[in-house]
């Protein structure tokens, strides 16, 4: 089942409301990230962070998927909950690694101790043990050398039964693909920083380099979006590194 636009409405109200307290910017990013984003909404649609899990976010920013996943659980503990949709996850935690200390400053101020953030770099920050890994478009910003030592880390980090959940940009998308980028690009300027370089793949490179590290991946439709080459993959520890 497609989650309902008043129920989106509902969700982003709830989940970007914290961010009052953090600063009017945070507050505003947070409403136009979560509405527009489809990923938000294809964790939900589709279940794919399981309850009873430990959730660490790579790479989290401001701690939005922290905040939407528990905005989603309380509506469902309050109101009823779509039936043809999986019910959100009940998570035992939510830790958060972020580079950028003013995100980091933001998420706690904004979540308090529903999670818990880390002021760090993916590369050397422990990542402890942990049920599920999320890491939405971050790969890319660092190098390809890097892209492999961050995925051997994250393959220690998670239990055998645990799951790597990971969107990243198919350099072979054709103009999709040049949109992303571009867009990359112009939010690193609008952030100060002018010659960060991206470590693009096509997605069959993807695919290999996560096999290549102990890991099967399938991909999953991000539905709602056509502008983009983000893929989403699913990945599960296979083997002993």
């Amino acid at each position: 089942m497609r989650m309902t636009s008043e129920l989106q409405s509902t969700l982003v109200e709830a989940a970007s409301a914290p961010y009052q307290a953090a600063d009017p910017f945070a507050w505003y990013f947070a409403r136009g990230k979560l509405r527009g984003d489809p990923i938000f909404i294809c964790l939900l649609e589709q279940g794919l962070i399981p309850s009873g899990a430990r959730l660490l976010d790579l790479g989290c920013g401001q701690g939005l998927l922290a905040a939407w996943l528990l905005a989603a659980k309380a509506h469902a503990e309050r109101r009823d909950w779509p039936t043809e949709m999986p019910q959100p996850p009940a998570l035992v935690s939510v830790r958060g690694i972020e580079l950028l200390p003013r995100n980091v400053e933001r998420a706690r101020r904004a979540l308090g101790s529903q999670a818990s953030f880390t002021h760090g770099n993916i590369c050397d920050t422990d990542f402890g043990e942990t049920d599920v890994i999320v890491m939405l478009d971050v790969l890319h910003y660092i190098d390809y050398e890097a892209q492999a030592m961050v995925l051997r880390r994250i393959h220690q980090a998670l239990t055998p039964s645990g799951l790597l959940i990971l969107r990243v940009g198919d350099a072979a998308g054709g103009l999709q693909f040049r949109i992303s980028y571009w867009f990359d690009r112009l939010v690193w300027l609008l952030r100060g920083v002018r010659n960060q370089r991206l470590y693009c793949r096509r997605l069959a490179d993807w695919q290999h380099l996560l096999q290549a590290n102990g890991f099967s991946a399938e991909t999953v439709p991000i539905t709602r979006v056509a502008y983009t080459a983000n893929v989403l993959l699913v990945a599960k520890p296979i083997s002993v590194l």
